[in-house]
């Protein structure tokens, strides 16, 4: 079983610790294992709606949990209303797209203060991943 990111990781590479941040964790972690593909260079990921902060923050976590970088190309960032992530496994050629569950998308709209920002991201550090995203494959 691989290693997971632990928060103070995540923290120690972001600056601090917030949803976005943990979102971008789980969503690469849950790309990793449903598309079976090796970190830092069999993926491909293209990341829609995350041009501002805090939602930019999910490019951060997404690097650190996939190996995927601006360096290397293997990800990018696009314009968009809503975040929506696609991951392809550049091996098989097959995708996934993860967009988050209303439920979360609610959650994220609640936080107020840095105090509930950092207690979000502790729980859905917990969470599993089918409870925040909904998952489409393709290929």
């Amino acid at each position: 079983m691989k290693k997971r990111i632990t928060l103070k990781e995540a923290i120690k590479f972001h600056g601090h610790l917030g949803p976005y941040l943990v979102l971008g964790i789980l969503a690469g972690e849950t790309s990793l294992k449903k598309l079976k593909c090796k970190k830092y260079f069999g993926l491909d990921i293209r990341v829609h709606g995350a041009n501002k902060k805090p939602k930019s923050c999910l490019v951060d976590g997404l690097q650190l949990s996939t190996g995927a970088t601006y360096g290397k190309g293997n990800i990018r960032k696009f314009n968009g209303k809503i975040i929506k992530i696609d991951f392809r496994n550049s091996l098989t050629n097959k995708k996934i797209i993860l967009r988050f569950k209303r439920s979360i998308i609610e959650k994220l709209e609640a936080v107020r203060s840095h105090g509930d920002s950092e207690l979000l991201a502790k729980r859905l550090y917990k969470t599993d991943y089918s409870s925040i995203f909904n998952l489409t494959t393709k290929g």
